[in-house]
């Protein structure tokens, strides 16, 4: 839905509110799809959403904290009272449930799972940590057995009446609830009413255990293009599933932890909406560091204030040099932290990886600094600043493609986020080798340059 509509929805919300009539702001919120309502109410104030939520039904507030962000999900359970949040969690898928359990306090967890009707389906959730796929899946799923035949099992799904986010591909499990196969509901369909499930269920199933990470159960996902991926104990015993919706979930998640960390923002949970506070917290300490390792390039500087004061035009392109190849150790460290990410690249054949990127980097520097070097001469009229320049530009273009590539190898080698300190590390070396390179050069050539 556009964005307007949504807009236009909370200013007819507000309207009602302000005229007193509960009923009728309910009424707008209720006409959005579930996301967009989710959207809606998280833009209402808190004493907007107080008016509003104790008149949402309990199917409502259930979709309601489904479509919610974790933290705004809580605050709203934890708002509600002990029976009605117990009501609502048995409404929700069990995985979600969990998820909102998780992040309330635990007291009133344990006090609402006491009331809840189905606790013993999110309960096991709970046992795992969030970022695994134990954590992740769902215990509402459909297993059957291998000896079931076709037409059983078809009228076994009428009687349960699966919604539509049920997964088009049914477990198969044996008596130990081990998984055994998958069949597809096409399969069922087409086959003989008195097959056996056994006869044209696919016993090579992929699946995870209940301790894979998340980011490595969403890969697997993408790769073989599955709708649902099982979830097993060591033991192999089906514990739930993955769905498409949770692995969206999990890709968004990862994608925007990656991108904050390769600009220093640690925690993926800061967001335009996060308290001033809170983001000074975390984001001050990297511009500290950040700060530390400028000062560090200074210092490199520093160290040539001799020959920037005997030809002053050396402090107008000593940046240039710095600039580009920083530019272009990002360019190596995010196709590097994507591989890395994908697994598309392993620790035992990294070198390959830092070889083609170092040649890029040099066929890069070469054409870079032909053309800034050349620039260069155009400009001022001195072929030796030129051909500085573009020596320099050539070498740091090449340094910048090692380390941007190498940085996180090493990090990812070390067990540490390959995207977490990457971006600073590479900026000090660009920038210092860049300074080096441009200055030293202009110190050897410096009988040329006046």
């Amino acid at each position: 839905m556009e964005e307007t509509q949504i807009d236009l929805t909370i200013d007819e919300i507000r309207s009602a509110l302000e005229s007193g009539n509960v009923i009728d702001a309910i009424a707008a919120l209720i006409r959005l799809h579930p996301a967009d309502r989710a959207e809606a109410f998280s833009d209402l104030k808190d004493t907007e959403q107080a008016s509003i939520l104790p008149g949402l039904d309990v199917p409502t507030t259930a979709d309601l904290l489904e479509e919610l962000e974790d933290p705004e999900a809580a605050d709203v359970a934890e708002g509600l009272a002990r029976e009605r949040l117990a009501d609502v969690l048995d409404k929700m898928e069990p995985d979600e449930a969990a998820d909102v359990l998780g992040d309330i306090s635990p007291q009133l967890a344990a006090e609402v799972l006491a009331e809840m009707e189905d606790a013993e389906e999110v309960l096991p959730l709970l046992e795992h940590a969030d970022e695994t796929a134990g954590g992740l899946m769902t215990t509402s799923f459909i297993a059957l057995q291998p000896n079931t035949t076709t037409i059983e099992a078809i009228e076994y799904l009428r009687g349960l009446s699966p919604d539509e986010e049920t997964p088009y591909y049914l477990n198969i499990v044996d008596q130990e609830g081990r998984l055994v196969g998958i069949v597809g509901l096409r399969e069922l369909v087409i086959a003989d009413p008195h097959t056996r499930i056994e006869t044209i269920m696919d016993k090579d199933v992929l699946h995870v255990t209940t301790d894979t990470d998340q980011e490595d159960a969403a890969r697997l996902m993408v790769r073989y293009d599955l709708a649902a991926l099982p979830v097993v104990t060591e033991k192999g015993v089906l514990s739930g599933v993955i769905t498409y919706d949770d692995l969206m979930d999990v890709l968004e998640a990862e994608a925007t932890e990656d991108i904050y960390r390769l600009a220093n923002v640690p925690d993926s949970g800061l967001s335009v909406e996060s308290p001033i506070r809170l983001s000074v917290k975390l984001r001050l300490p990297w511009l500290l560091l950040s700060a530390a390792t400028a000062f560090f390039a200074s210092w490199v500087i520093s160290r040539f204030e001799s020959i920037i004061a005997q030809v002053a035009l050396l402090a107008v392109f000593q940046s240039v040099v710095s600039g580009l190849g920083g530019n272009s150790a990002t360019q190596s460290l995010a196709i590097t932290v994507r591989a890395i990410a994908l697994g598309e690249i392993q620790l035992r054949n990294s070198w390959r990886t830092i070889l083609k990127e170092a040649f890029t980097g040099l066929l890069q520097g070469t054409a870079v600094g032909l053309v800034a070097g050349f620039g260069v001469y155009l400009w001022k009229g001195n072929p030796t600043l030129g051909f500085i320049l573009g020596l320099a530009l050539l070498g740091n273009i090449f340094i910048a493609g090692i380390v941007g590539t190498t940085i996180p190898l090493v990090f990812k080698a070390l067990n540490m986020d390959p995207a977490l300190a990457s971006s600073v590390l590479v900026t000090t070396v660009t920038d210092s080798a860049g300074f080096a390179l441009f200055l030293g050069l202009a110190t050897y050539f410096l009988p040329y340059l006046k």
